[in-house]
């Protein structure tokens, strides 16, 4: 699957649903969703994005999910029967995050804590420190456990899966990953 400029950019300003099920237990929570993303409708979706590949590595999923074509139903109903779900601190599609404004990640922020509060994760991972700093007015926000929490669920700072986070591989996104995963105990 491929698509042209002008279609990606036809997708700018889309939305793409929350991916989340009954038992939720492991929510990741990406900056906002890319044009790719919009396009196939799949959270981190853009071929050369490190995030299932990651997840599989870490043995949070069992079975490989091509992102590039977006997922199938059989795909969503593999993470949710894992207690794995997926959102945005923001929900405007755009080219690069950089486009949002502070606003915007704020205001997800505010969005992301009600979402919390209502599927009652035992555990957020938000990839994205510096979308997360804006969002929640924490500069000093590090990589890692968070041990104040968030709205009830354990809190993990996890790095970016994205391609432009060039000094993170898929076997080091992977340990990140997985002592999020443990702590839900979507892992052992």
């Amino acid at each position: 699957m491929g698509f042209t400029r002008a279609e990606l950019e036809s997708f700018v300003g889309a939305t793409v649903p929350d991916l989340v099920g009954p038992g939720l237990k492991l929510l990741f929570v990406g900056i906002n969703p890319g044009l790719w993303t919009a396009a196939t409708q799949t959270h981190f979706a853009y071929p050369g994005n490190r995030f299932y590949p990651a997840l599989l590595a870490a043995g949070i999923i069992e079975r490989e999910i091509d992102r590039g074509r977006g997922m199938d139903p059989d795909d969503r109903a593999h993470l949710i029967e894992r207690g794995v779900g997926i959102t945005n601190v923001a929900h405007r599609a755009t080219a690069r995050a950089s486009e949002l404004t502070a606003d915007e990640l704020r205001e997800g922020g505010q969005v992301l804590r009600t979402f919390v509060r209502r599927h009652r994760p035992r555990v957020v991972a938000v990839a994205g420190i510096t979308a997360f700093r804006t969002a929640f007015r924490e500069p000093r926000a590090v990589m890692g456990e968070h041990l104040d929490g968030f709205e009830g669920a354990r809190l993990w700072l996890v790095p970016n899966p994205s391609g432009l986070n060039a000094h993170e591989t898929v076997d080091s996104l992977a340990r990140q990953y997985a002592d999020a995963a443990r702590a839900a105990t979507v892992i052992t």
